[in-house]
């Protein structure tokens, strides 16, 4: 089963008195995404993430709430992206290009967001080229520029929150599994994938088409099922890799009540 949200590490919501002497390296790669075999991606990275990624509806398990995400590998714990510490795609999420920050609750001020850092990453140390805050505390262009990419992100995520709610009111989400056949012979399935309905997509009242149209919804739409194709990549990715275990077919099918 697929799962989302990325691996638990010590992020902390920024502040000056705490993190005055926090500094940030100014080369950072991704390699601490080696194990995370999927990322979360919004409806404005859809149109770039779609040439290079499978996008996917999964769940949350804790708030059962859909969240858009991209197939990284076909199992836990294998990101196929990442090899000898280069990412294999031009286009990289938004939310592993911000590491080692994100963007997290402040503890001081109920339903706020504010920035964090994760102070475990190994590139945040006292002796790391780029400060967050001068001698003199006042924020540097660095942090700021942060701030302001934070920001647009926090925005974006407004944006997937309206897109995930048309979806669920126009019932265009349906459960979906990915079946991989193996040059052995052998097969699995993987669940726990939701993607769109396109039946009821076909269906949608003259109405809904015009407002969607308007609302520019299509677009992404258009773009998760165009994505479906790069599971081949996926299945590519892993052939050329070291695992041993070589796949031979790949394929999205809708999962039928009988299945579930």
């Amino acid at each position: 089963m697929l799962r989302s949200g990325l691996k638990m590490t010590n992020i902390v919501a920024i502040k000056k008195e705490q993190h005055q002497n926090v500094k940030v390296a100014a080369q950072r790669d991704l390699s601490q995404f080696a194990g995370q075999h999927i990322a979360p991606v919004t409806v404005r990275e859809f149109a770039q993430a779609a040439t290079s990624y499978p996008i996917v509806l999964v769940k949350e398990p804790e708030s059962n709430q859909f969240r858009t995400v991209v197939m990284l590998g076909l199992e836990a714990g294998e990101n196929l992206y990442l090899s000898d510490e280069k990412w294999q795609a031009i286009y990289v999420p938004q939310a592993l290009s911000m590491v080692p920050f994100s963007l997290g609750l402040d503890p001081e001020k109920e339903n706020t967001l504010t920035s964090c850092v994760d102070l475990d990453s190994p590139f945040v140390g006292e002796d790391k080229e780029h400060a967050l805050f001068d001698e003199q505390g006042n924020e540097t262009d660095f942090f700021k520029n942060i701030h302001d990419q934070l920001g647009r992100l926090y925005e974006n995520e407004l944006t997937n929150q309206k897109f995930m709610q048309v979806l669920t009111d126009n019932d265009l989400i349906q459960e979906l599994e990915l079946i991989v056949t193996f040059a052995d012979g052998q097969s699995k399935k993987l669940v726990g994938i939701y993607g769109i309905n396109e039946k009821n997509l076909q269906n949608l009242k003259d109405e809904t088409v015009l407002e969607f149209n308007k609302a520019g919804t299509f677009m992404p739409i258009h773009a998760m099922l165009t994505s479906a194709g790069q599971v081949n990549r996926l299945a590519q990715l892993r052939n050329t890799g070291s695992n041993p275990q070589k796949i031979a077919n790949i394929q999205y099918s809708v999962k039928t009540e009988e299945a579930k």
